[in-house]
């Protein structure tokens, strides 16, 4: 159990703490493709200003001053020089007149202009085509446009560096906020697991110490009826006492399975034979509310599991159909083995269906119907007994309901 709890702690620390990290990745890699994008079509707009004659490619200063400032930002003629881009002029009729690729080593003057010429065609202004973010604008002083293509292959490979970076630095917190938290979890969860403890040893203990007043009772009462006879009040004691002897077993065994100290001994049994064997049990009870009972078991369907545990799971789960299912109601049983799975559904017809989640029945104490009583003699623990049982012997239990007058349990082992 307290394994279980520090399992569920740091898997849940460790889901905020992924997330976390992704968000915080995410955004680091977001802010750098804005960042670098924003400064690419910042020099793209400083380079074709420069070629249309919006501004002068000659610098109004020393563009290496003789005792530069420290960290001071690039001019427009540092950015214009040190950027790697080519040009094409067009004159009015879109015919190409001028072209310079002596700013780019890797792309030959044919090229420059078959793509220079898809992109006037196109008749976009701005854009992107192969390695080049591209910007087409009207000459200041002459007819004609011009095309400022801008190499921006660095551009990947910034985002890539990022990506690499930030990832490779989350994923080295992660592990270090893994081994944190594992190292944690036991000090955090240590009030909870305390408290735990003590319900449970309470649960023990009480469970002990009561069965010998049930006892006593149990035998002064009989030992009454042999002086006095049997009477409704006596018949009520006994009644009672058995009763409460039997909640008293239950609750040891859920204590016993939580503290794993209930045996398991897994053998190859007949689930079939087993299935039919408590089902038949239940005949006569279903005959009296006259309830139509449906079989689909298949033939030899072994499992390796608890057989004695098992049967007490089977018996929970047929009991608890025949105890809610309305007179002149159906229960369906079903049992099949496919793909190394076993699969058993016990489903049963239900006037009023609880007002619930399913899994909700399995809370222990619960009852899906406060109108239920002492008749049907159930206590809302049987199905949190077959739930501990299920999952003790490596299988998964769960509830759904089917329309609005039916509620099926499935066990898949």
């Amino acid at each position: 159990m307290i394994k279980t709890l520090q399992k569920k702690f740091v898997f849940t620390a460790m889901t905020a703490i992924s997330v976390l990290i992704l968000l915080l990745l995410g955004a680091i890699n977001v802010a750098n493709i804005i960042f670098v994008g924003k400064e690419i079509d910042k020099t793209l707009e400083i380079i074709t200003d420069m070629e249309t004659g919006i501004k002068s490619q000659t610098p109004k200063f020393d563009p290496v001053p003789h005792n530069p400032p420290t960290g001071m930002p690039k001019n427009d003629y540092d950015v214009f020089m040190s950027s790697n881009f080519f040009v094409v002029r067009f004159d009015s009729q879109g015919n190409i007149v001028y072209t310079d690729v002596s700013r780019t080593s890797s792309l030959p003057e044919e090229e420059a202009q078959n793509l220079a010429l898809q992109i006037y065609n196109s008749g976009n202004e701005t854009g992107k085509i192969q390695r080049f973010r591209y910007m087409v604008r009207n000459n200041y002083e002459t007819s004609g446009k011009t095309a400022v293509f801008l190499d921006t292959s660095g551009e990947s490979f910034s985002y890539f560096r990022v990506l690499v970076l930030s990832a490779s630095i989350g994923l080295v917190c992660w592990v270090l906020m893994l081994v944190f938290v594992i190292l944690l979890s036991r000090k955090a969860i240590r009030p909870i697991a305390e408290n735990i403890e003590k319900q449970k040893q309470f649960i023990t203990n009480a469970g002990h110490e009561i069965k010998t007043p049930l006892a006593i009772i149990q035998s002064n009462t009989e030992a009454m009826e042999l002086y006095n006879g049997e009477n409704k009040w006596s018949r009520n004691i006994k009644e009672q006492t058995v009763r409460l002897s039997t909640l008293m077993k239950h609750l040891l065994t859920l204590a016993r399975m939580d503290e794993g100290a209930e045996q398991i001994n897994p053998a190859n049994f007949s689930l079939t034979d087993t299935l039919k064997k408590i089902v038949n049990s239940f005949l006569q009870s279903v005959e009296e509310k006259k309830i139509c009972l449906w079989t689909e078991i298949q033939d030899d369907v072994s499992l390796y599991a608890d057989r004695l545990q098992i049967e007490q799971l089977l018996t929970i789960l047929v009991d608890n159909a025949v105890k809610y299912t309305d007179d002149s109601g159906t229960i369906n049983v079903f049992l099949e083995k496919s793909d190394n799975h076993v699969t058993l559904k016990i489903q049963n017809t239900c006037t009023n269906l609880p007002e619930v989640s399913p899994e909700k029945l399995f809370d222990r104490f619960y009852r899906g119907d406060s109108s239920r009583n002492q008749k049907q003699g159930g206590y809302g623990i049987g199905l949190a007994i077959a739930k501990s049982i299920t999952e003790a012997n490596k299988g998964k239990i769960s509830a759904f309901y089917i329309g609005s007058d039916s509620i099926c349990f499935s066990v898949t082992f």
